[in-house]
């Protein structure tokens, strides 16, 4: 069982070090495919929603309140506020919806 361990740390540290590795090795020209150049754009927002998304709705004592924090800090971010305002405006909905719902 305890050298099973270390096969299976092997097998990460190969995999991800040829994640890392290949595309350094493999592309060495200027990416000019638009539509690859656009996915690789976008990966660094994808990632951050996916890992993000599900911790906005699971951080208040209610989906209500995560709902509508989400929904406000989404409008305020379609109009182009800044990330301060955004944010400050999605935790004040949570409080005062968390603190109405208390009631």
């Amino acid at each position: 069982m305890p050298n099973n361990i270390y096969i299976y740390i092997a097998i990460m540290v190969l995999v991800t070090s040829l994640i890392r590795i290949l595309p350094l090795t493999l592309i060495r020209k200027e990416i000019r495919n638009v539509t690859l150049r656009s996915f690789l754009y976008y990966i660094p927002y994808v990632t951050l929603a996916v890992m993000t998304f599900p911790a906005i709705l699971s951080a208040t004592g209610s989906l209500i309140s995560a709902w509508a924090a989400l929904a406000v800090a989404v409008i305020a971010a379609w109009m182009g506020k800044s990330l301060f305002f955004v944010s400050s405006a999605a935790c004040i909905v949570v409080f005062v919806l968390e603190l109405i719902m208390r009631i």
